[in-house]
C-alpha cells in the first residue's frame, strides 16, 4: 500500500501529477529513487517542469464522423510549435480518438487509449519530446439527429474553429453559419440564452452612459431598451447581420433555406488565457548565446 505522504514527497521532488507519482511508486515497490527514475524515463518529470509555463498558442480543430463530431483546443507555448507537423498529428490523433468514444468529461477524454498510451500519456510524451508545455484545454463531443447537419469551419489555420448543428437544411448552410460565427464572434445563439446577470450588467452600463450624456434618469431608462437591441445584435448569432448578405440576419438566412440553428461551438485559441509577453526571436537568441 503506497501512503499518501510518500506520493506527496515524490510529487514535491518531481513536480509530476499525483496519479503519475502513485503509478511510479506502485511500479517500483515504494522505492522513491527508482520512482524518480521511472518518471524521468517516461518524460513525466521533465514534462512536469514545464507545467508552470504559459501555453496560450496552439490549435483549435474539429472532425465530423457521420452523426458525431468533435471540436477541441490543444495549446502550446509558441505558434512555432503549433505549426509543427508532430503537434498537428497529435491534435488529429486526439480528434479521431475522442470522436470514436462517448467521453463526456475531460477526465474521461484524457484516459481514452490511443496507439501510444492514453491521451494523457501521449500529451506527456509529446511535451517531453517537443520541449514545450502542451495542454488539452477543452473539447465538445456532439451527437446529431438524422434530420440535422453539421457545419465546420477552420479559420487562420486553426486559430479559430467553429462547429454548428442545424436542422432541416443542408451542410452548406451549416458551414456558412459556422463561417459567419468565426468572423463575427457571437457569444450566444439567441437572446434567451444570455444569463440574467450579463444582461443586467449591460443594462446598468447603458443606463450610466445615457446619464453621463446628460439625460434624466427616467429618459435614460427608456433609452436602455432601445440600445439593448443593438447589444443583442452584437452577441446573438441569430440576430447578427449575415456576413454574406447584410440585408438579412443569420436566423432569416437559415429560415429562408428551410432550417433552424440547434447548436454552435466557437473555439478561439488562447481566448481568455494570459499570453506570453516576451519576444520569441529574442528568447531564441538568448538561448543561442547561453549555449
Amino acid at each position: 500500500m503506497i501512503s499518501a505522504s510518500l506520493v506527496k514527497e515524490l510529487r514535491e521532488k518531481t513536480g509530476a501529477g499525483m496519479l503519475d507519482c502513485k503509478k511510479a511508486l506502485e511500479a517500483n515497490s515504494g522505492n522513491i529513487e527508482e520512482a524518480i527514475n521511472w518518471l524521468r524515463e517516461r518524460g513525466i518529470s521533465q514534462a512536469a517542469k514545464k507545467a508552470s509555463r504559459i501555453a496560450a498558442e496552439g490549435l483549435s480543430a474539429s472532425i465530423i464522423d457521420n452523426n458525431k463530431a468533435v471540436i477541441i483546443e490543444v495549446n502550446s507555448e509558441t505558434d512555432f510549435v503549433a505549426k509543427n507537423e508532430e503537434f498537428q498529428e497529435l491534435v488529429n490523433t486526439m480528434l479521431e480518438t475522442i470522436v470514436a468514444s462517448d467521453a463526456k468529461t475531460m477526465e474521461e477524454a484524457l484516459e481514452l487509449p490511443t496507439d501510444n498510451g492514453t491521451i494523457s500519456e501521449l500529451l506527456v510524451a509529446k511535451t517531453a519530446k517537443i520541449g514545450e508545455r502542451l495542454s488539452f484545454r477543452r473539447f465538445e463531443l456532439v451527437t446529431k439527429e438524422d434530420n440535422q447537419v453539421f457545419g465546420s469551419y477552420i479559420h487562420m489555420g486553426g486559430k479559430i474553429a467553429v462547429l454548428t448543428v442545424l436542422e432541416n437544411t443542408t451542410s452548406d448552410v451549416a458551414r456558412d453559419v459556422a463561417m459567419h460565427a468565426a468572423a463575427m464572434k457571437p457569444s450566444y445563439i439567441r437572446r434567451d440564452e444570455i444569463p440574467a446577470e450579463v444582461l443586467e450588467q449591460e443594462r446598468t452600463i447603458l443606463k450610466e452612459q445615457a446619464i453621463n450624456e446628460g439625460k434624466p434618469e427616467d429618459i435614460a431608462a427608456k433609452m436602455v431598451e432601445g440600445r439593448i437591441n443593438k447589444f443583442y445584435k452584437e452577441i446573438c448569432l441569430e440576430e447578427q447581420p449575415f456576413v454574406k448578405d447584410g440585408d438579412v440576419d443569420v436566423q432569416t438566412y437559415v429560415k429562408n433555406n428551410g432550417g433552424s440553428i440547434v447548436q454552435m461551438y466557437r473555439y478561439e485559441v488562447g481566448e481568455g488565457l494570459e499570453k506570453r509577453n516576451e519576444d520569441f526571436a529574442c528568447e531564441v537568441m538568448s538561448q543561442i548565446k547561453n549555449n
